[in-house]
């Protein structure tokens, strides 16, 4: 069982979002439609992150997957 994260990107993703909506935020970098799950997870003990927008607004999602404050960028990928 792959256990390992793949960097979608060393960037984060500007992403819209609409208050109340719930998202589900691509935890192991793997999925083809990032920043969010598409179920390429599957046969890893990763799991998405599941996060509701407070308000309708941009939000900037973690590309690189090594974020403190999933599912945001904490710029982590500066170091990478």
């Amino acid at each position: 069982m792959t256990q390992e994260t793949v960097i979608a990107q060393k960037s984060p993703y500007a992403v819209e979002v609409e208050e109340g909506k719930t998202y589900y935020w691509c935890q192991c970098g793997r999925s083809s439609n990032q920043p969010f799950c598409d179920g390429s997870h599957k046969g890893t003990e990763i799991e998405p992150v599941a996060f509701k927008a407070e308000k309708s607004e941009t939000v900037y999602l973690c590309g690189c997957k090594k974020t403190g404050k999933q599912p945001f960028c904490d710029g982590s990928h500066q170091s990478l």
